[in-house]
């Protein structure tokens, strides 16, 4: 090596160079962070309502049994989600810290470095699935005539999470520089073809394994657009060498990342598999659609994640603990004023949805463990804003330990409730889980950060799920006599926005918003 280059491969640059260099400034965040939200709302939404026209017929098309397979093929990979070894996580996280330097050189590098060890670690996993999925479609009771399409289908899945692994790693520029509309553009555009092709495919009778395909070829489509605008973002995103001294960071911090996704992806789709072991794939597909709905509840919430991991990486010095706090109560507490009401409108209507939706059968089978599974959701949104901090801090070792100390009870719950009330059992032990993880992570994130949950506005906020709650009181009671519960839903609705404005936003935020509204209508 050259005595002018460092341990990165770099030739280092002149000390004028590194002085010209200007951090963007951090003002405005908390409008940034919304702004941003909202695209990646807008950006799960449209999938959504197309997913919602094109569902219906990729069910009928399959079958039950067949639908709850083409979940399962897609299910097995997402519990080897570690494979990537966190550098989706670590590339955003370290991308953004660099960004906030003003040093995009050093971004490129980070990216760079983050792909490699993410395809180091991840190709080989991948050839493992691919080599035994006859053995790991046989471990569950997949039909006898849909086991070969499931063994081809997923081999085709454990190349589309490779590539999905770049996906998000590549997008690092984008979710630095806070442009969640171009990352939403996207993700979405990609998405919404390949669930616009995948009842074409299935129509033309190519089976579990064409959709598999369209999937593919969809996350194709995905990483070539975030290669394109990503670059045009940060034209150093190109290039050969690697940051040395940040790889040990970042495998440091993917570490825990591994091994908190590890005991996550359990957690989080343990339920899943030992309700297709123990019940059915048909008993599955139930539940997968009463989850669909529900999730609906976390929309706004999850789309916040996006942009507040990169936004709490630049607020990480002490100077900015305020401007951290600040967002992380206004965080919380849009997150459950916009999921109050949703969930409401969510539990009047979900019966005779999945009845019109998905038939007979998923408006009988899917309405509870819709009401079970909306409840943990609803509560679990404060966990949101806690995880994007203790993330952004780097402490991803925290999360690691969390999931470990709940993955053994919760397998326990999950093994015993399935085992005795089937799909209801899955259902319950899933929000019992979720709710024990909303706290614990809230305490951590105020040891680690020093942040703290809102302290005005719970009186209100009492008050606003009792107005909420009326429609759904007289749901259960009127039965199918909507027009009152409509026009009891509307009524709630109002006196819940009322009740929100005047005693729940506080009046710097009410200042704040009104603001923004303005300054939007201006223009």
């Amino acid at each position: 090596m050259s005595d002018l280059q460092d341990k990165t491969g770099m030739i280092p640059e002149p000390l004028e160079a590194k002085a010209d260099r200007t951090p963007p400034s951090t003002a405005g965040m908390t409008t940034k962070v919304v702004k941003g939200s909202l695209w990646t709302l807008a950006g799960q939404v449209a999938p959504l309502g197309v997913s919602l026209v094109t569902t219906p017929f990729t069910i009928r098309l399959l079958g039950a049994e067949g639908y709850g397979v083409l979940i399962l093929v897609g299910l097995i990979p997402t519990y080897l989600g570690f494979a990537d070894f966190g550098m989706s996580m670590a590339s955003t996280k370290f991308g953004s810290e660099a960004y906030a330097e003003g040093d995009e050189e050093k971004e490129g590098r980070i990216v760079r470095t983050a792909a490699l060890i993410a395809l180091m670690t991840s190709v080989p996993v991948a050839a493992l699935l691919i080599f035994f999925a006859g053995q790991i479609i046989g471990m569950f009771n997949v039909p006898p005539e849909l086991s070969s399409d499931a063994v081809l289908a997923l081999r085709l899945a454990s190349i589309t999470f490779v590539i999905n692994f770049l996906c998000g790693i590549f997008n690092t520029p984008q979710l630095a520089r806070l442009r969640m509309d171009l990352n939403t553009f996207i993700n979405a555009s990609s998405r919404i073809l390949g669930l616009l092709a995948t009842p074409l495919v299935l129509y033309l009778g190519y089976g579990i394994v064409g959709a598999v395909a369209v999937l593919f070829i969809a996350s194709l489509i995905n990483l070539a657009g975030h290669l394109f605008i990503s670059h045009g973002l940060l034209p150093h995103i190109l290039g050969t060498t690697i940051d040395r001294i940040a790889a040990g960071a970042m495998a440091r911090f993917g570490y825990g990342i591994v091994i908190a996704v590890f005991a996550g992806l359990l957690l989080t789709n343990a339920e899943r598999g030992v309700l297709a072991f123990l019940v059915s794939p048909e008993a599955l597909a139930f539940y997968a659609v009463a989850f669909t709905l529900a999730n609906m509840i976390t929309l706004f919430s999850a789309s916040m994640l996006q942009a507040l991991i990169p936004a709490f990486s630049q607020l990480q010095t002490v100077e900015k603990r305020s401007q951290l706090q600040s967002i992380y109560s206004r965080g919380i507490r849009i997150s459950l004023v916009w999921a109050l009401p949703i969930l409401a409108f969510l539990i009047l209507i979900a019966k005779p949805f999945f009845t019109i939706w998905a038939g007979v059968d998923f408006g009988e089978g899917s309405a509870i463990p819709f009401y079970l599974i909306s409840i943990g959701l609803f509560i679990n949104i404060i966990a949101y804003m806690p995880h994007a901090v203790i993330l952004a801090a780097g402490r991803s070792d925290i999360l690691a330990k969390i999931y470990w100390l709940e993955l053994f009870p919760y397998l326990f719950v999950v093994w015993f409730l399935v085992s005795r009330f089937g799909l209801y059992g899955a259902a319950a032990a899933w929000s019992i889980r979720i709710i024990a993880d909303a706290i614990i992570q809230s305490v951590m994130a105020g040891k680690i950060a020093g942040v703290s949950p809102p302290t005005k506005g719970y009186i209100g906020f009492i008050f606003g799920i009792l107005v909420m709650g009326v429609p759904i009181m007289l749901m259960f009671f009127l039965g199918d006599r909507y027009v009152l519960v409509i026009a009891a839903g509307l009524m709630s609705l109002a006196i819940y926005a009322f009740i929100v404005w005047k005693a729940i936003i506080p009046d710097d935020e009410q200042l704040w918003f009104t603001n923004l509204v303005r300054s939007r209508l201006a223009r």
